[in-house]
């Protein structure tokens, strides 16, 4: 058993670990000096050729801690079979790992990593085998369908790695698993890595490895002390969704994660937020690979700033700019809330996180509390004022930046042309242009909600009408169409309400798959089973087809122009192709119905 408390103290540098030079050349680039504790009880023992069990919470530095010890051993090219493989019980975390590899690698000609997960399409995957690589990264579920295909070789595997082995246990892959052991080579090196060591684990532990180094990094808590643990007992009138818009408001945060309990709620979360004009998306285990990934994208490059995740959609995400983790609904055990906080306060960062927690909660808040051994502190949610003082500040602030640009010359020139011109006081001037720039939004809050969109969520199409965001920036400004509706064609897709879609999904992905700017995207009215949608007239053709197959909310597209629509708009559900199927002709009414209504009018009115 290695003691981690020596390694804590007084730390060896990865110069004197026996490292490669290729690798310690990354390790330079990257900025590491000095490795964590999981890292420097396990790389020298995996350096030696020992297999090595290691437990250690999930944010502690585990992917380098095999990951560098493999590449220093690794000549690549040698052959087309891969020379590594690494198990890991989630997408997210296959290609986390897989990054990690890419990145170390950075110094290593012709090294080759391949996530292999499924959600994928098989092509990518297949060719990338067929050429050859290095390391295999996947899912238990998708190596065994190479395997079984004959497409993944590991008769020249040297190294098994099984990444949070106690949570593909709890994932139900651990049969999986041990089919891949039995069928890997028996001189293979393997390192297991797991956060707990329940009684099965420990078994394919003796069953698999041979004399294993067993290091364990224990800590004083199973948190991270680099995190900001709070809580929120919901009541006093606010609800949650209230407490949530205003923690937006007034909480300074670079990104968001949001936790829900259910696929749903995370939809219909995300969608609220979004109509509060915050750039939000949700993720859970029914979106599709591609729009999953195309996400986690965007959230790293600052078009998103909110994700409402599932516990099992986040695990794995790795996005440092990840300064906030919401518990909207709490975890119904201790090691979730572990796994949820520790998507922040990554890489030795600080990071924040909430606990919502209603009074019939508190016994599995207080469970958190004893299993981490860490108490939460009790917060107060930022009052109207906080909130209001936090919008004016940052409309001050946008004026400051505004001057400081410059290039107010023309617009200096306009401004004072017409103060003369009108004979108008200057601060009223001022006052008009702000309301101006302002829009539609309130600068501040009224006492009876923290934000005009609260009002509607209980109408979904209101709530719809205005969500059409493009998501980009903190707060994606509402979808104001400034198209000229003579210019523009109707268009049918097959996606509607019963499907669950909103504006934002449709415009998202015709901004992101037709390259048509938001602006530029008139009307859209959603209809039970299909939508209607205004965009600029003379598509071209290869954009046309291409969006026939993109998806959105688990449906084709399936796009097709709306005959004899000029002069109609998507608005119009009275269309042709809106009246075929959601609005039947209405019969006449009767001749008798309507005789009353006919001699009424008849009347000569009184004088």
């Amino acid at each position: 058993m290695t003691s981690p408390s020596s390694q804590e103290n007084d730390p060896m540098p990865f110069s004197a670990m026996g490292l490669s030079d290729s690798v310690m050349q990354a390790l330079s680039d990257v900025g590491y000096e000095t490795p964590s504790p999981i890292q420097a009880a396990t790389i020298g023992p995996l350096l030696t050729g020992r297999d090595v069990l290691g437990q250690a919470q999930t944010g502690t530095g585990k992917t380098a801690a095999f990951a560098l010890p493999i590449l220093s051993g690794l000549q690549p090219g040698q052959d087309k079979a891969p020379r590594a493989l690494v198990l890991a019980p989630t997408r997210e975390l296959a290609i986390q790992v897989a990054e990690a590899f890419q990145r170390y690698a950075s110094y290593m000609p012709g090294f080759h990593v391949l996530p292999i997960y499924g959600g994928q399409g098989y092509g990518p995957q297949l060719n990338a085998l067929k050429r050859g690589v290095d390391v295999v990264v996947g899912t238990p579920g998708r190596v065994i369908d190479h395997l079984k295909r004959g497409t993944l070789r590991l008769d020249r595997l040297e190294w098994l790695v099984l990444d949070e082995a106690d949570e593909m246990l709890r994932m139900g892959f651990i049969d999986d698993v041990e089919w891949v052991f039995e069928n890997t080579p028996p001189e293979r090196q393997v390192a297991l890595f797991s956060a707990t060591m329940p009684n099965a684990i420990r078994r394919i532990a003796k069953t698999h490895l041979r004399d294993p180094a067993e290091v364990t990094i224990q800590t004083r808590t199973t948190t991270a002390d680099n995190i900001r643990q709070r809580y929120w007992i919901v009541g006093g009138g606010i609800s949650k969704l209230e407490a949530l818009t205003r923690l937006l408001e007034a909480e300074p945060f670079d990104a968001m994660i949001v936790f829900a309990r259910t696929k749903k709620a995370t939809d219909e979360l995300a969608e609220k937020i979004a109509a509060r004009g915050y750039a939000c998306a949700a993720l859970n285990g029914d979106i599709v690979q591609a729009q999953r990934e195309r996400t986690i994208a965007q959230l790293k490059s600052r078009q998103i700033d909110v994700i409402v995740a599932t516990d099992v959609a986040a695990r794995g995400l790795d996005v440092e700019r990840i300064s906030h983790v919401i518990n909207f609904d709490i975890p119904h055990d201790s090691e979730s809330y572990v796994h949820r906080i520790g998507r922040t306060g990554r890489a030795g960062r600080a990071g924040d996180a909430i606990l919502f927690a209603t009074t019939r909660e508190k016994r599995l808040f207080k469970n958190i509390e004893r299993a981490t051994r860490q108490a939460i502190e009790p917060m107060d949610m930022p009052s109207m004022a906080a909130v209001n003082a936090q919008r004016v500040e940052r409309f001050k602030q946008s004026m400051t930046d505004t001057l400081e640009a410059g290039g107010l010359e023309q617009f200096t020139e306009l401004v004072e042309a017409y103060r003369a011109e009108h004979n108008v006081d200057p601060i009223q001037l001022a006052a008009a242009l702000a309301r101006l720039a302002q829009g539609n939004e309130p600068l501040t809050l009224g006492a009876t909600s923290t934000d005009g969109a609260a009002q509607a969520d209980d109408k979904d199409g209101a709530a719809q009408a205005d969500d059409k965001t493009a998501g980009g920036g903190k707060k994606a400004a509402k979808h104001k169409s400034t198209t000229d509706d003579s210019n523009m064609e109707t268009f049918r897709i097959e996606v509607g309400r019963q499907h669950g879609v909103a504006p934002r999904n449709i415009v998202g992905a015709i901004t992101n798959e037709a390259g048509v700017d938001s602006q530029h995207i008139g009307r859209i009215a959603i209809l039970d089973d299909f939508s209607l949608v205004d965009l600029p007239q003379g598509m071209p053709d290869d954009v046309f087809a291409h969006l026939k197959t993109v998806w959105v909310a688990n449906r084709q597209l399936a796009i097709s122009r709306v005959e004899n629509s000029a002069g109609a708009s998507a608005s119009d559900p009275r269309s042709k192709s809106g009246r075929a199927k959601d609005k039947p002709r209405q019969s006449k009414p009767s001749k008798k119905k309507n005789k009353p209504a006919a001699k009424k009018s008849k009347k000569k009115p009184k004088t």
